[in-house]
């Protein structure tokens, strides 16, 4: 025979509410990691989108072509700076183009990289 146990065969009201805590808790734990990623993702889309600025201002320079110091891709305003440098063979420039955000102070995405300059042109009289 068994004890009667009255209506001890559900959840108590109490171990609802700690179950529901519980699941709140994790919940907002989830939502963090969540956000988190979002943040993570949509960085590394600015990075991308800044590092195909560099890219494509390199193949500018290698053209020669002038680009702007300002320049939009994927609805965001970016600032380019190419500063270049001679290297041992004077054929050869060293080209490094910092790309960043509207108003940052910090390059979003940053590339080296070396253009041929052409044979360095005679001076007059030499021989």
């Amino acid at each position: 025979m068994t004890p009667d146990r009255g209506n001890s065969a559900g959840f108590s009201l109490i171990e609802a509410l700690i179950a529901l805590a519980v699941l709140a808790i994790a919940t907002v734990g989830l939502i963090g990691a969540v956000e988190q990623h979002i943040d993570s993702t949509r960085a590394m889309e600015r990075r991308s989108a800044a590092m195909w600025v560099a890219e494509n201002r390199l193949a500018e320079l290698g053209l020669g072509a002038a680009g702007g110091e300002r320049v939009t891709m994927l609805d965001t305003r970016w600032r380019v700076r190419s500063v270049r440098t001679a290297t041992d063979d004077p054929e050869i420039a060293r080209v490094r183009v910092d790309v960043f955000e509207e108003g940052a102070k910090a390059p979003t995405a940053s590339l080296d990289g070396f253009l041929d300059t052409g044979p360095p042109v005679p001076q007059r009289g030499a021989r």
